[in-house]
């Protein structure tokens, strides 16, 4: 008597060799930097958003978006770097600086008429055509990729209770892992009822369905065994984590959409670009930094 395994129901969409072979070398990287501390994973951090800032503002830039690319990956660094020495104030204060600075720079540098030269010039006496866009387009910049990557920067600057950085980046880094592939391999077995078509057809509730249970089982046990916080507080933190997660995935779903392209660059064979990897990780950081802290603040010992 032979048992058959459950036939894929889709395709796995991608090159699965490259694909593995960019995430090996991906996260010997990021251990590295976890190993290290702060000090490596900062600059880790730092380096992904410019390059990450650099895909989104270049293809927003070819669809003719009035975009100040250096001003803004200048902006992003200024940001994170802010937070590293002065933690969330000081990621506030250089958020709420770089947004003043392109609103400032789009009223006098544009180009006069249409164009897709998105470097502009200064000018004074001409109209400064679809501001109200491109400043809001660019905010959504500086939010997406650098503010909420300021998030993951930080969760290495957690020390309360005598656990170390590092504990906090894996406890992260385990619950996106584990979502990834509980989300990847429920969506290619089982995968039949799209969450979102009209986004992101090839994203389906069972997918999310094996996030959510992959996500939440790791968030309790990295919340128990690394941070020594509530249990429950794990599957909390797993679940926002996913929520986040696929949030985030939509989002840039939608922004390709709208571009009317299928990958942000080819800069990681097998995965298309930087930001198609860190669309999901970005928010879901967000919520990690300040669950992460709750169970600090909630650790019984």
């Amino acid at each position: 008597m032979h048992i058959h395994a459950p036939k894929p129901k889709n395709k796995a969409g991608r090159n699965l060799g490259a694909a593995i072979t960019t995430g090996v070398i991906l996260g010997a990287v990021v251990i590295a930097a976890v190993l290290v501390g702060p000090m490596a994973w900062y600059p880790l951090v730092a380096v992904a958003v410019a390059f990450a800032m650099w895909e989104v503002l270049t293809r927003l830039r070819e669809a003719g978006y009035q975009q100040p690319r250096t001003l803004l990956i200048i902006l992003g660094q200024i940001m994170l770097w802010s937070s590293a020495f002065y933690a969330s104030g000081g990621l506030v204060a250089a958020f709420a600086i770089s947004v003043l600075f392109l609103m400032f720079w789009r009223l006098f540098f544009h180009t006069s008429g249409p164009s897709t030269d998105a470097t502009g010039r200064l000018s004074r006496s001409a109209n400064p055509e679809n501001y109200l866009r491109d400043t809001s387009v660019g905010i959504f910049v500086l939010t997406w990729i650098p503010l909420f990557g300021s998030f993951a920067a930080m969760i290495s600057l957690i020390d309360e209770g005598g656990i170390p950085g590092s504990r906090f980046i894996i406890a992260f880094m385990l619950c996106v892992v584990a979502s990834d592939v509980g989300g990847y391999a429920a969506g290619v077995m089982f995968g039949t009822h799209p969450m979102a078509p009209a986004v992101s057809p090839n994203k389906s509730w069972e997918g999310f369905a094996g996030s959510m249970v992959f996500g939440m089982i790791t968030g309790l046990l990295v919340v128990h065994f690394l941070i020594h916080g509530p249990w429950w507080l794990g599957l909390v933190m797993g679940a926002a984590l996913v929520v986040c997660a696929t949030m985030g995935d939509l989002v840039e779903s939608q922004f390709k959409r709208e571009l009317g392209i299928k990958d942000m660059s080819n800069l990681l064979p097998g995965h298309g670009g930087l930001m198609d990897r860190l669309d999901g990780m970005l928010p879901a950081a967000c919520a990690t930094y300040a669950l992460l802290n709750a169970a600090v603040l909630l650790n019984p010992f």
